[in-house]
């Protein structure tokens, strides 16, 4: 195992502290990414600030605010592209969102959402080939995503609970953006047709919010019904798809509204 001096050890939280972040510590230094968080965790807890010296509170467990919309939002990432996980070695569970990094705004979306929703804890982002992990730990996700199960989403039931619907029902733009965020898209299709004899192409925009699960597509499919989208159902052989909208006035909505990935 390599041995880091002080002198790194000290150049390392001198950049934490201006509030470089860990991996670009890492990177810069040439030191493994667990060894700056660690480094990190004791300079924190030497000073009083260390994330576990209070106990952030909740908006289920302690009527704490919640920020409706911000919420909206993260709840339609993670019911796309969101998944909850806990190492043993962990006591905190995070809740992690993949972004592709061809939308570095959606990166920034995600993150700020994240941050309206926990203002006690920090968000950061896990690279991995082609995307990013955009990550927040915290011991109240489970009071917050109750969808969280074993196994895939689609493979169990997903439900709203009443307190999450009414959220939805409030903010349903938002959540339907962070559906198509996630698991959605905005594409151009076209097609042709024989006008006067000759044969011309046509385009026109769609979209699309493609999932497994056919409980999360009735969600999406209700909050297109409260916002007046026109929608239909495609197929891949017996088993509902996707979510697909692309009568004029509907994508207009969603163009005005969602727009595509950024």
């Amino acid at each position: 195992m390599k041995m880091h001096g002080v002198d790194v050890r000290h150049q390392a939280l001198a950049l934490l502290r201006s509030g470089r972040k860990n991996a670009d510590v890492a990177r810069d230094l040439n030191v493994p990414i667990g060894t700056v968080g660690y480094w990190l965790h004791r300079d924190r807890a030497k000073r009083g600030e260390c994330p576990g010296a209070h106990q952030p509170k909740c908006p289920r467990c302690d009527d704490r605010d919640l920020d409706g919309q911000a919420y909206a939002y993260l709840l339609g990432l993670y019911l796309g592209d969101g998944h909850i996980i806990q190492h043993s070695r962990h006591r905190v569970p995070s809740l992690m969102i993949t972004c592709g990094d061809a939308w570095p705004g959606l990166m920034d979306d995600c993150e700020a959402a994240m941050r309206a929703v926990f203002p006690d804890n920090s968000p950061c982002r896990v690279r991995r080939t082609g995307c990013h992990n955009v990550k927040i730990c915290s011991k109240h996700l489970w009071c917050m995503f109750p969808q969280h199960g074993r196994g895939k989403k689609h493979e169990r039931r997903i439900a709203l609970e009443p307190w999450q619907q009414e959220i939805v029902d409030a903010h349903p733009w938002e959540f339907i953006r962070g559906l198509i965020h996630s698991d959605g898209c905005r594409i151009t299709n076209w097609t042709t047709r024989t006008v006067g004899g000759e044969r011309k192409r046509y385009e026109y925009p769609r979209y699309f919010f493609t999932n497994k699960s056919p409980d999360i597509l009735k969600l999406c499919s209700d909050a297109f019904d409260q916002v007046g989208v026109e929608w239909r159902i495609t197929r891949r052989g017996s088993a509902a798809y996707n979510v697909s909208v692309a009568r004029r006035a509907s994508v207009a909505l969603m163009d005005a509204h969602v727009g595509p990935k950024y």
